[in-house]
């Protein structure tokens, strides 16, 4: 009988690289062995280790680790578009925050990656009606790693979050792809309003640390929001706003400030 052909294996230069830098990192540090092993090399595809790394971070007395990862390993298998939406924020991770130098670091150290990709998760079960556990990953991700997302929110692939603590996305907030945010923002209401009440952020918006943008108002496509900000009101689209309140004090600066990461006041009132 003829040989069974063998289906071949898609292309993942994401994977790829991360599995480079493992086997690199074990080279250089022999003694980390057994976690890159159990976290990336263990593990035939990204979806897989993600699940393994969620479950292994969210586990506690009252879910275990099995359960969470059969959960995460659910939705990688019936939603490809979480992993899709993990490798860009990989990338972005990886392209934007100087301190990453390795495709291996987010996915094993960085909380804020870590912390999307579960609340990622805890999104698709929302939207699935499974809401007691998307409820769990949001209580679990807000103690682990100190960043509360509400799983009803929308956010975007290519979310770069550097330093990550004490973020705050509220229940109808929307961010839109390739945004950037540093830590301390909170995307929140202004009171007990009820429905729609959360800020909506445009693509390729920089948000700078402290920020607070509060209420259903709308951030233009590719501003940026100065450090230690209160915006109340809506932002147009390649704009700087900054201060308390925030005011419009310039242009964005350039094409893509999310990107760039420049958060350089230049030639704004008062300088």
């Amino acid at each position: 009988m003829a040989e069974r052909q063998r289906m071949p294996t898609p292309l993942d230069p994401v994977w790829a690289r991360i599995n480079e830098d493992a086997r690199a990192a074990i080279a250089a540090e022999p003694l980390i062995g057994g976690l890159v092993h159990q976290s990336v090399l263990h593990h035939a595809t990204f979806e897989r280790a993600l699940a393994y790394r969620i479950a292994l971070k969210l586990s506690s007395g009252e879910m275990s680790a099995q359960i969470l990862r059969e959960i995460a390993d659910e939705a990688y298998l019936l939603e490809p578009k979480l992993g899709e939406a993990a490798r860009a924020d990989l990338t972005a991770v990886y392209e934007r925050d100087p301190a990453c130098h390795r495709f291996l670091q987010p996915l094993l150290f960085f909380k804020g990656f870590q912390a999307v990709q579960a609340y990622r998760v805890g999104h698709w079960l929302w939207m699935h009606g499974r809401k007691d556990v998307a409820y769990l990953i949001q209580a679990r991700v807000s103690e682990v790693f100190g960043i509360d997302i509400h799983p009803a929110a929308v956010i975007g692939k290519g979310l770069m979050i550097d330093h990550a603590h004490s973020i705050v996305i509220g229940e109808t907030a929307v961010v839109g792809d390739n945004v950037s945010m540093l830590h301390s923002v909170t995307l929140g209401g202004t009171g007990k309003e009820d429905d729609d009440r959360h800020p909506k952020i445009g693509d390729g918006v920089l948000i700078g640390a402290g920020a607070k943008v509060l209420g259903n108002i709308r951030v233009g496509n590719c501003s940026r929001i100065a450090a230690g900000s209160v915006v109340l009101e809506a932002v147009p689209p390649c704009k700087t706003v900054a201060g308390v309140p925030a005011k419009i004090v310039g242009e964005a600066g350039c094409d893509q400030p999310a990107l760039t990461m420049d958060q350089i006041l230049n030639g704004c009132p008062g300088e």
